[in-house]
């Protein structure tokens, strides 16, 4: 073949190169008022997700729109209006997940080819108002952001969908990256590391034990494969590896659970008890899996699981606040983003 007569291949402009790159960070969601109505509509979302409740609409829509739906909303809203921000009125949930945005957005003020944004999976912003925002934007990239540490198919995955759901609509889609989960990512275990040791210097007693109490899932998603107790425990070894402590000081526990069926054990609820019977007197909760102080964080761990305790003979109890926009959460979330955003900036 005569080479030099071979066609000349044309240069493509590459999409990769065209538009600014969004990136959504993405938690799990929040009524938007506490009026009972609202609890409700967010509960309906929640609880009508099939990654969340694997059974039939058949079998779980009776009992979700009979019992579930009538009476769980005014509790739910009871329990929000403990931990609730009045000033803003809104959940702390959704204070702190703007403010890991705007902190994330501070650190890219210079380059004007990224954008920010954040969404629920559940609730408002949705995610797919977030998706047309960043593509009003010029972003024809999007980084998404799942900001749970540990990945299940009941978080990270159902996010990731909800996310397809909306680009389904669109015709000229952008090109979008989901950040892994980082359970052992070492950002991420040193980061809780400084986190907890400086919160347990505040303390003005010493825990004999630490609980790392996680979100529970059902022990059902776990048996067919879910690696998210794998994750937990597997994070709950390097911060006792980073921390130099001993099995007997921190522990894995798991919290959250709904329904009559199994989940993954053991309870915090019940260990709590069981430790304060068994005459500990102290102990601290740190929750790993949680990237923001939410309600099952700041009323089920620091409200409920601190009466249980002190009930049962306990004298003295911490909850250690999760990363937040702090400094040291700040450096999780910004490192992950700088690595996936590897070959688009």
């Amino acid at each position: 073949m005569d080479m030099t007569s071979a066609p000349v291949a044309k240069t493509i402009a590459s999409p990769a190169t065209g538009g600014r790159v969004g990136v959504m960070l993405a938690n799990l969601g929040t009524p938007d008022s506490l009026d009972v109505p609202a609890v409700r509509r967010y509960l309906r979302e929640f609880l009508s997700d099939p990654r969340v409740i694997e059974l039939t609409k058949f079998a779980w829509y009776p009992i979700l729109y009979g019992a579930v739906l009538t009476t769980r909303p005014k509790k739910t809203a009871a329990n929000y209006a403990k931990i609730w921000n009045r000033q803003l009125d809104e959940s702390p949930l959704r204070t702190i997940s703007r403010e890991q945005a705007e902190r994330l957005a501070s650190t890219f003020e210079n380059d004007d080819r990224i954008v920010v944004d954040w969404a629920m999976r559940y609730g408002s912003p949705a995610i797919r108002d977030s998706v047309k925002r960043l593509m009003d934007a010029g972003c024809d990239r999007i980084l998404f952001v799942p900001l749970y540490p540990q990945f299940s198919a009941t978080t990270t995955a159902t996010a990731n969908d909800q996310l397809y759901r909306a680009l389904m609509k669109i015709r000229a889609m952008p090109t979008v990256r989901s950040v892994p989960p980082y359970y052992a990512e070492p950002v991420y275990i040193d980061a809780l590391a400084r986190s907890l040791t400086a919160e347990l210097a505040k303390l003005d007693f010493e825990p004999q034990m630490v609980l790392a109490s996680y979100h529970g899932i059902p022990k059902p998603y776990s048996d067919k494969g879910d690696p998210y107790r794998a994750h937990c425990l597997e994070t709950t070894r390097l911060l006792r590896e980073r921390l130099g402590w001993g099995e007997d000081r921190l522990i894995s526990t798991f919290q959250s659970r709904f329904g009559a069926q199994e989940w993954l054990q053991p309870y915090t609820d019940r260990t709590v008890e069981k430790l304060a019977k068994e005459g500990v007197k102290r102990i601290a909760i740190v929750n790993p899996g949680f990237s923001a102080d939410c309600i099952e964080t700041l009323e089920e761990i620091d409200g409920e699981a601190r009466e249980i305790f002190l009930h049962n003979g306990g004298e003295r109890f911490a909850h250690i606040p999760c990363l937040n926009a702090s400094d040291d959460g700040m450096a999780v979330i910004e490192a992950l983003v700088r690595r996936e955003l590897g070959g688009w900036i």
